[in-house]
């Protein structure tokens, strides 16, 4: 077989796997059908103490409470990506950043998404960063007393984040870091070729879903890497008695299978302009009429990187540090993928150390 047929059968299979993909997904999510069973399990997430101090929209800001007597000044607004759940981040009593950066004496907030109702689906890239993430920003000014913010975004949290930072450079922002952030639509190859597939209409599913289904999406990253989870299953059978492995597996699994729909305009926007348009990385990118200029972040700057990222690969990020226009900026290569760098199990002496010293000097 030459090496142009191989090329032509794998162009095909691609189509054939998008179809299937999107006509699954509307005939699944017309309104009226009975939903599709949701993920459940009875394992304990999210175990470190908070309570919610302010909701707009899908928007979601929870607030950690302190276990210190004293704490760092500057809070800590952590901002997840929208499609993913929060409790990644807080998986259980020594697996969970947010409980690690509580002991170290952060004042630790999350941003956090909820799935969007139908009528929900008009929320736009600018409704996100400006109303949504905005207003969780004045809304930890105000619990806390402080003027200014950190802000740690997680994957999309972080694309979130910097596109704030750089439409409001003068303003709460003291410290920005991303966590395994893309800003170059060319580099995450894998989505690009699902994206601009014959068979994907973004306008269509937009247009009769209204919100992309987060089994769509989940569907859409198992067919980027099909052996990805009989690996998983294999990894699970062959530690079948290590109890701390089994329920670590199970919560990764769990939180991996549970993502969050993603309101239609929010979608639209991101796959016409971030994947297709790739306006992010040549600055030429407006929400509300002002251009997105990731030069005029000037504040302390860090990124954070996996060596195995699936997700984000490098190609994706590694743009963002000369982009930024920080005097004081760092980025750290880590090993690890893009779910294990933050809560693996090696993250507690990997990326958590080094979180909280970056942190440690800039939040007094």
């Amino acid at each position: 077989m030459t090496a142009s047929a191989r090329a032509e059968i794998t162009s095909e299979d691609l189509e054939a796997s998008v179809r299937r993909t999107l006509e699954r997904a509307i005939a699944r999510n017309i309104p009226g059908l009975a939903p599709l069973p949701q993920t459940e399990s009875d394992l304990d997430v999210g175990p470190t103490p908070k309570e919610m101090v302010y909701s707009n929209e899908t928007a979601r800001l929870y607030h950690y409470l302190p276990t210190q007597d004293e704490i760092y000044r500057v809070p800590v607004l952590i901002v997840m990506s929208p499609v993913a759940k929060g409790y990644i981040l807080d998986l259980a009593k020594g697996q969970s950043l947010i409980e690690y950066l509580v002991m170290q004496g952060h004042d630790v907030y999350m941003l956090e998404w909820a799935a969007p109702r139908r009528d929900q689906s008009h929320l736009s890239l600018d409704n996100y960063v400006n109303d949504l993430l905005g207003g969780c920003i004045e809304a930890v000014q105000r619990d806390s007393g402080e003027t200014e913010v950190t802000l740690v975004g997680y994957c999309m949290g972080g694309m979130l984040s910097l596109m704030y930072t750089a439409l409001n450079p003068t303003g709460a922002v003291r410290n920005l870091a991303c966590f395994t952030t893309p800003v170059n639509g060319d580099g995450m190859e894998l989505y690009k070729r699902w994206m601009t597939a014959k068979s994907f209409d973004i306008d269509r599913l937009v247009n009769e879903l209204g919100n992309i289904p987060g089994d769509f999406i989940n569907n859409s990253l198992q067919a980027l890497r099909p052996l990805q989870r009989s690996a998983n299953q294999m990894k699970l059978l062959n530690n079948v008695e290590n109890d701390a492995f089994v329920k670590a597996h199970l919560r990764f699994d769990r939180w991996a299978v549970d993502q969050l729909p993603v309101p239609g305009e929010l979608a639209r926007s991101l796959v016409k302009d971030f994947i297709v348009g790739n306006k992010f990385v040549h600055n030429a990118l407006t929400l509300r009429g002002e251009r997105v200029d990731l030069g005029a972040i000037k504040v302390p700057f860090l990124h954070v990187a996996a060596q195995h990222d699936h997700i984000v690969p490098a190609a994706a990020s590694q743009d963002l540090l000369p982009l930024v226009g920080s005097q004081d900026k760092h980025e750290i290569v880590m090993k690890g993928g893009h779910v294990s760098l933050v809560a693996g199990g090696n993250a507690v002496f990997r990326l958590w150390p080094q979180l909280d010293r970056w942190l440690s000097v800039r939040d007094v």
